[in-house]
């Protein structure tokens, strides 16, 4: 008897695990301007079908073995474009349908996620609002002897359900990203003849293709990653500015490195030149020189601005400038760098990050070093480049006189221009050239 009701107590046990076994744990919403991500934390792989209902405007959910282990009253619903999430009645017994009441017109994109890090499986919504959608804008060139800004693209590395590294003390990587990030576009928006951009703007997840596409919508000169490292060892420290290596990781650490910051692609799930107008052969040949040519300006760029680092971090994690294959980084047409401003899993590093007076020490530096890089090489038609002062570095054998007739100037002129009160000159002295 007691055999008996011992199986049928593991048959019903075993039913119920057949009919349920898709739990939904939490519900997380993330807002971007023009869209919200809905992730549902599930206890297994959900299978999952969603449909769009108007009139009102509804995403219906039907999760097949579902149930809820919360209360929907209890989720928070932090958008603005969601009114309410409830439950409905179901097609079946073995399905669990749920309703996000939506407050405009809208397009969903659905899809699973499995676990990675610290998240399980999940089952992610990614809701657009077709009345925020953004169009492409219209960017005039400048008319003739009219200059233009330079754009400079921020990215605030991870963002949303992708918190990024995580330091002793529970400091988000996003959230220190996204302060240096504002800090930096404050300075470059106060310097005339430029302008920047920041590809987020909040608490929420863009994948990496979306990230280098806005920089090229607002057809950016540069393109600026913004991370905070972390490492299995805690006393890793130091501070490192990459570029794309076109032949992957050139070390260790940039392996390392490398795989981390494009694994974050995992825990958001997801045409760089449009080259399809050409045949294969020719797509190639200019793929290859616009790389080459971003890459180039990109290394000098980095170089500029890790000179101007090491003034103001306690130590470089490299001297020089480091390279790999950093997804982010991929964007053929548009110089790019990617800052590690320190090791956030470094204790004494997640205080420094944590202070508002280093990270704005960091923004300056970064700032510093892009302005510099362009006063010397000032793309055509911006305002850096009309108003570039030509100088000249006094080297071995340079006189007064000589500097003036290889710049067809008077003697006078250039002593005046550079408050001179005698014609003699020192080695690496720089002269301005009226």
């Amino acid at each position: 008897m007691t055999r008996l009701l011992l199986a049928i107590t593991l048959m019903c046990a075993s039913l119920g695990q057949a009919v349920a076994n898709v739990a939904v744990k939490s519900v997380r919403f993330w807002q971007a301007p023009d869209n919200t991500r809905v992730v549902f934390d599930v206890s297994d792989a959900p299978e999952f079908s969603t449909s769009i209902l108007n009139n009102p405007e509804r995403l219906v959910i039907d999760i097949k073995k579902g149930k809820l282990d919360l209360k929907l009253d209890d989720v928070a619903i932090s958008s603005t474009l969601i009114g309410k999430l409830r439950d409905s009645t179901p097609p079946d017994n073995q399905t669990l349908r749920l309703v996000l009441e939506i407050n405009n017109r809208f397009d969903v994109k659905s899809f699973a996620l499995k676990p990675y890090g610290q998240y399980g499986d999940r089952l992610v919504l990614d809701i657009k609002d077709l009345a925020k959608q953004e169009t492409a804008p219209v960017i005039e060139s400048p008319k003739a002897g009219q200059s233009r800004d330079l754009i400079i693209a921020i990215d605030a590395g991870h963002g949303g359900e992708d918190p990024g590294a995580v330091g002793p003390k529970g400091t988000h990587e996003k959230d220190v990203t996204l302060a240096i990030a504002k800090r930096l576009a404050d300075k470059i928006n106060a310097q005339k003849g430029m302008k920047a951009v920041l590809i987020r703007t909040g608490d929420y997840y863009l994948d990496h293709r979306k990230r280098t596409a806005k920089a090229r919508e607002k057809r950016a000169d540069l393109f600026i990653s913004i991370h905070a490292d972390g490492f299995k060892d805690k006393r890793a420290n130091g501070s490192s500015v990459w570029v794309l290596s076109q032949r992957g990781a050139q070390s260790e650490m940039g392996r390392w490195l490398e795989e981390r910051e494009n694994a974050s692609a995992l825990l958001g799930g997801e045409d760089s030149l449009n080259l399809s107008k050409y045949d294969n052969d020719v797509a190639k040949v200019l793929l290859d020189l616009s790389m080459y040519n971003a890459v180039g300006s990109s290394l000098d760029i980095a170089s500029s601005v890790l000179g101007e680092m090491k003034h103001v971090v306690p130590r470089l994690h490299k001297p020089t400038v480091q390279q790999a294959g950093f997804l982010v980084l991929k964007n053929p047409d548009i110089p790019a760098i990617l800052v590690e401003t320190a090791f956030i899993s470094n204790p004494k590093e997640e205080s420094l990050l944590l202070s508002k007076n280093h990270q704005d020490k960091l923004a300056a530096a970064i700032f510093k070093g892009v302005h510099k890089y362009f006063e010397q090489r000032p793309p055509e038609g911006s305002m850096y480049a009309m108003n570039k002062v030509n100088r000249h570095v006094i080297s071995r054998g340079d006189t007064l006189i000589g500097v003036a007739q290889t710049y067809q100037v008077s003697v006078n002129d250039l002593r005046s221009k550079n408050a001179l009160t005698s014609d003699v000159v020192r080695i690496g002295q720089v002269l301005v050239i009226p």
